[in-house]
């Protein structure tokens, strides 16, 4: 037991999260995010989404850390997303005491080294996202043996008119309340996401059980091209960006590889950007990998999607 780990444990309780402590840590996620962004980044009900998430288990990997006696502000959160039974995991880590840091690091690494043993995996990929002007988290990253793996582009439409046009031999459908559409949607999704970084492939059940799952989720948003009577592309929005900044988001956009290139990715952006107008959305957000295997950037950037925030992800093979 090194010296971090006796500081912590004499001067801190440590707990489990559960979601009633959405509050708590969203007022430390905001507190460092004011820090290195100027403002907050997530809602309470992002995190409450976050600690409910079914690749969760909050009984195993999270943790709460407050100063001891004095509950009324969190010290430090640490947790770790899995997907499925993959090697790939996600973690967070924050606080701003340095000793809670770096037992936090500890912590969390040594949980994902028995998680990999217990998927029978002979080691894990450990995913941490970080914005790119939090030096003080690239410096720790780099010194726990983490390196950048990719980077993540949030880009933003303002709307003003939008015309959403059309493709000769292309409809454009809402998929909701359509089984067979939904269906479609999921298998062009995995499909058409299969070489994309970090990508997890999931059954159809625990597709929908993911989306289901969180509060700004909305399957009315769920949009599918056909070409000639085949579906070909789908384009999923949700209200994560509406209740702080009146916006859009575009969580999933993907096409088929063999219906690249005829128009599909931006025909569908348009009707998602003129559904954005009609609710009232001031903008529309996405994020896009800059290492993308399809010239996605490029796409987005040509329908007046401007950069507006950039995140990197740091990898480490645990």
């Amino acid at each position: 037991m090194n010296e971090t780990t006796n500081t912590v444990m004499d001067e801190y309780d440590i707990r489990r999260p559960g979601v009633g402590d959405a509050a708590a840590v969203h007022k430390l996620v905001s507190a460092c995010d004011i820090e290195v962004l100027g403002h907050p980044d997530m809602t309470e009900d992002d995190v409450a989404d976050a600690l409910a998430e079914p690749g969760f288990d909050p009984g195993r990997d999270g943790w709460l850390v407050y100063r001891r006696g004095d509950h009324s502000d969190l010290a430090g959160w640490g947790h770790i997303y899995r997907h499925g039974t993959s090697a790939g995991l996600d973690v967070e880590i924050y606080a701003r005491d340095a000793a809670v840091i770096r037992w936090l690091w500890e912590s969390v690494l040594e949980r994902t080294r028995e998680i990999a043993v217990e998927l029978g995996h002979p080691h894990a990929l450990v995913d941490l996202a970080i914005y790119r002007q939090d030096t003080a988290k690239r410096a720790l990253a780099k010194e726990h043996g983490f390196e950048p793996a990719t980077s993540f582009h949030r880009l933003r439409a303002d709307h003003g008119e939008v015309d959403p046009g059309s493709l000769p031999g292309v409809t454009v459908l809402p998929a909701a309340g359509s089984e067979e559409l939904t269906r479609a949607a999921h298998r062009i999704h995995q499909e058409g996401f299969a070489e994309h970084f970090g990508f997890v492939p999931k059954e159809y059940d625990q597709w929908k059980e993911d989306f289901d799952s969180s509060s700004t989720h909305d399957w009315s948003q769920l949009l599918l091209a056909q070409v000639d009577g085949r579906p070909a592309a789908m384009l999923l929005g949700t209200d994560m960006f509406a209740a702080d900044e009146n916006c859009g988001y575009v969580r999933i956009l993907s096409v088929l590889p063999e219906f690249r290139g005829r128009g599909l990715g931006r025909l569908l952006l348009k009707h998602a950007f003129a559904a954005d107008v009609r609710r009232g959305r001031a903008g529309t957000y996405l994020h896009v990998d800059a290492g993308n295997t399809s010239p996605a950037l490029d796409l987005y950037l040509s329908v007046g999607m401007r950069p507006v925030l950039a995140i990197d992800v740091w990898r480490r093979t645990v």
